[in-house]
């Protein structure tokens, strides 16, 4: 999970483990390396060292989540295993990459685009069943989200600046009151 410390990849943390997966965070702090592994990380690695060839060394990745684009797009196919899928989240990067079909090709891997919110509206059936595998994770305590911030509504610019610097971790949390 790249962007592992905030709001989506500590969500994506615990739903891969409580569907019995691995999970490995890539992260670019010391404080977000301990956000991630509160989420549940088996292994994290720092975005700014040798996170790829690490990430093979610890057999690769069978999923990689990417909502952060550019170079680490290309570096996310490398450490992909055979059949792996890369699914595409965002662009926080900046950069949209571009795809070197080859790459998929050599290992049979794939890239997939994940833009959730228009996907789900248009099938409100598929939402309520993930709606309640959710609640059933949550029930467990395996899926727990983690609020890295509070705000009153009327900081709701202050929240913004914290997620568009990059330093919001966990959930950002607007409070009416």
């Amino acid at each position: 999970m790249h962007g592992a410390a905030g709001g989506v990849g500590t969500a994506a943390i615990q739903v891969a483990k409580a569907l019995g997966g691995r999970a490995i965070a890539v992260v670019s702090t010391e404080e977000k390396e301990r956000v991630a592994r509160e989420a549940g990380a088996d292994e994290v690695l720092r975005s700014d060292g040798e996170w790829r060839d690490q990430a093979k060394e610890l057999g690769g990745a069978d999923i990689v989540l990417d909502p952060v684009g550019g170079d680490r797009f290309t570096d996310s196919l490398r450490t992909l295993r055979e059949d792996g899928r890369l699914v595409v989240v965002g662009f926080t990067g900046g950069s949209i990459p571009e795809v070197k079909v080859n790459r998929l090709l050599l290992n049979n891997t794939e890239v997939v685009g994940a833009g959730w919110g228009a996907y789900v509206t248009t099938r409100p059936e598929l939402s309520r069943e993930i709606q309640a595998e959710l609640d059933r994770m949550v029930e467990q305590g395996t899926v727990r989200p983690i609020v890295g911030g509070r705000f009153p509504l009327s900081e709701a610019a202050e929240a913004m600046r914290l997620i568009d610097d990059r330093g919001a971790t966990g959930k950002v949390v607007l409070e009416l009151s």
